[in-house]
């Protein structure tokens, strides 16, 4: 039996774009999202994300939460709660770099992060 066939499957899988790593978002972009979710998000979860309206952001507490679904609220919303999707509005890539960020504690500045 031929290994060419799987050869080339497996290689074309490497072509679609659900399979390539979204781009980190560049520093000014990331200036930009940590501006949005100081205000944006801080309107209600606290400008310092401790808690408000929403939940806080706390570093502990975002670890708790897989990341898929802290990516997938943040992307999509929490369908019968206040908290909004921002997919109109940011990148999945964007999503991803700011999940990230949440989970690895997010910065007071606004000047980017890794």
């Amino acid at each position: 039996m031929s290994r060419r066939p799987l050869l080339l499957f497996v290689l074309s899988l490497a072509w679609l774009p659900a399979w390539a790593p979204a781009a980190e978002p560049g520093p000014e972009r990331q200036a930009q999202l940590i501006r949005m979710v100081r205000q944006d998000c801080g309107s209600c979860h606290g400008i310092r994300l401790t808690g408000g309206l929403g939940p806080a952001l706390s570093r502990e507490r975002m670890l708790d939460i897989p990341f898929d679904s802290l990516l997938a609220t943040i992307y999509n919303g929490r369908p019968g709660t206040p908290m909004p999707g921002w997919k109109s509005m940011i990148s999945e890539a964007d999503a991803t770099w700011i999940a990230h960020q949440l989970q690895a504690g997010f910065p007071l500045e606004s000047g980017p992060s890794r």
